[in-house]
């Protein structure tokens, strides 16, 4: 039952309303929404009470300033372009209005308002996702068969809606290598590795650690774009790479200090051993000073 919950939120519904944001409004638009995951990730996995937030501590305020300075570097770059950095080579007027087109697409015949409610219901779906796995990855510690189960029904999931939605045998085709290509990425990279690695970093970090970085895509996406296809780098790039680095820092300190201060109350609470008469008896530091010097067994004399 979990696994199917698992396949049905971070496979079925997020995928859905991904594509369905991504048809009805924009890649920039989906881009600047996925920036709330790590936010909802922290607020998420701190009802829980699955990530451990300590206000009055320093590694608490380090973390959550942390996810705040992610979030606003890569909303940064996304909204504000400022001077322009990195001016590329000129390229032709139509390599230009055709790359525009299809990061875009066309904004008639959209319907935004439902574009808008699928993109903001696959953040939510997404940053759940994330959370509900550290549970999960508890009772099965076996990462690479919790990340088999759960693709697995998930493609039972999106195979039974796909059947119900296009009942023509045609679209099923596959009619270039291109399609197979892309289809076998999707399948290979972008979903068995990325969730595998993505499920084995939970595990290490826990779901906090592991939103953090997404806004590193945005920052990547940015270099990306101006190095292969030519776009403009802009002032807004640089800014929301530092506060994303800063970001990071802050969470991955915090979770440092926060492992360390666990492992000094453990130490506290851990028993010790003294030896009276002989007899290794063992105490917790707050007995250390007990006034106990006879031995719980009476020693018998012959």
């Amino acid at each position: 039952m979990q696994f199917f919950l698992l396949g049905l939120i971070g496979v079925t519904c997020n995928q859905g309303f991904y594509l369905l944001g991504l048809e009805n409004t924009s890649a920039t638009f989906v881009s600047a929404v996925e920036n709330a995951v790590p936010a909802g990730t922290f607020l998420m996995a701190a009802v829980l009470r699955i990530e451990q937030v300590h206000l009055n501590r320093k590694d608490g305020k380090a973390k959550v300033l942390g996810v705040l300075a992610s979030v606003a570097g890569a909303s940064v770059i996304t909204f504000y372009k400022g001077p322009t950095i990195y001016v590329p080579p000129r390229t032709s007027p139509s390599g230009q209005s055709h790359l525009l087109l299809s990061l875009f697409g066309d904004a008639r015949e959209k319907n935004w308002t439902f574009g808008c409610i699928c993109a903001i219901g696959h953040c939510v779906c997404w940053f759940s996702w994330i959370v509900l796995q550290g549970p999960v990855l508890k009772k099965y510690p076996a990462r690479l068969s919790v990340t088999s189960f759960t693709l697995f029904f998930g493609i039972l999931q999106l195979s039974a809606i796909a059947a119900y939605v296009e009942r023509d045998s045609q679209e099923w085709q596959i009619h270039s290598g291109s399609a197979i290509l892309g289809i076998l990425y999707v399948g290979v990279v972008a979903s068995a590795m990325s969730y595998a690695i993505q499920l084995w970093a939970i595990d290490k970090g826990g779901p906090v650690f592991v939103s953090v970085y997404m806004p590193l895509q945005t920052l990547l996406v940015d270099i990306m774009d101006s190095v292969i296809m030519g776009a403009q780098f802009y002032f807004g790039g640089i800014v929301g790479a530092v506060l994303i680095v800063a970001g990071l820092y802050l969470v991955v300190w915090g979770k440092s200090k926060e492992s360390k201060f666990g492992k000094e109350m453990k130490s506290k609470t851990s028993p010790v051993p003294l030896n009276i008469d002989n007899q290794i008896k063992y105490y917790s530091e707050e007995d250390k000073e007990s006034s106990l010097v006879q031995p719980l067994l009476p020693i018998s004399s012959k």
